[in-house]
């Protein structure tokens, strides 16, 4: 950044860092340990579509790399496109799997990057669930790709599009330690109805 840039109070983007995903195996765990929510085995990637032959193509081959393990009993990812116009591709694993779940969103990312396609991706996030609630209270850890930060998204039962702030606020003091948690709190954006969630 030069000295004319800091007059004018611009600064460099931050260069996503896709292998922060590798944290949250071990986030799980402690999130696990601290407010009972576990991995649901599913997770999700979400991007701005884009027209054309070879961003179909892409897609095609993240599709055939992901549901290469189906013969053996994976469940095939699916796309679906919500209401803004998005589109997110859910995979899922076995609840125990975190590991997979996220080698599999960090390959998803890495393809649609090195495919020219990164300033479309928006974010990733792994879903979990409350073992402890009967009212199936759920929780996500959002990746923000343009940031390289995580953030908790945590909606209320019930469907009212409601967050419960406090848990958000909880899970952060929780992983501070584990993953860059983003620190700007505007940043953390509502993803209703986000598939893995």
């Amino acid at each position: 950044m030069g000295l004319l840039d800091a007059i004018l109070g611009r600064s460099k983007p931050v260069r996503p860092d896709l292998d922060q995903l590798f944290a949250v195996p071990s986030a799980a765990l402690t999130l696990q340990a601290a407010t009972g929510f576990t991995p649901t085995g599913r997770g999700s990637v979400c991007f701005a579509g884009v027209e054309g032959g070879g961003f179909a193509r892409l897609q095609e081959d993240v599709r055939e790399l992901l549901d290469a393990d189906t013969e053996r009993g994976g469940i095939p990812v699916e796309f679906s496109r919500d209401a803004y116009g998005y589109t997110w591709l859910l995979a899922t694993h076995p609840a125990d799997d975190t590991a997979g779940l996220v080698n599999d969103l960090h390959a998803v990312n890495t393809m649609l990057q090195d495919g020219g396609f990164g300033p479309h991706l928006l974010c990733s996030l792994i879903g979990f669930r409350d073992t402890k609630s009967t009212d199936g209270r759920s929780l996500a850890l959002v990746y923000l790709y343009k940031r390289g930060t995580f953030y908790p998204f945590a909606p209320l039962p019930g469907g009212a599009e409601k967050r419960d702030n406090q848990l958000e606020l909880q899970v952060r003091g929780t992983l501070g330690d584990d993953l860059r948690v983003e620190k700007d709190l505007s940043r953390w954006f509502p993803v209703w109805g986000a598939p893995g969630l």
